[in-house]
């Protein structure tokens, strides 16, 4: 949620004339989700390679229940293929 709604108000701010402070409290939110990932045991590869794929799934809700754009059908295959590839990434056997 921090990346996505810091990335979200600096847009506004800088493609909507949203106010100055909007992309200063979204540069704030982005920096606290920099530090929130290395909270994760996994190394820095895998964490950003799922978290990609959560990304995709956020991303989705975020345009559904804030801008009011309803996935269709081809953006809720690619959230199930993102959601597979974050399985495997995380918790494929490894040796």
């Amino acid at each position: 949620m921090f990346e996505i709604g810091g990335g979200y108000l600096v847009w506004q701010c800088l493609k909507d004339g949203k106010p100055f402070w909007w992309g200063i409290a979204g540069g704030v939110g982005l920096a606290l989700y920099g530090m929130l990932a290395t909270l994760q045991p996994a190394n820095f590869g895998r964490v950003y390679a799922a978290y990609g794929g959560v990304f995709i799934v956020m991303a989705m809700l975020w345009g559904w229940k804030i801008d009011g754009v309803a996935p269709d059908r081809y953006d809720m295959l690619g959230v199930c293929l993102a959601l597979l590839s974050v399985l495997i990434i995380m918790y494929a056997p490894r040796a």
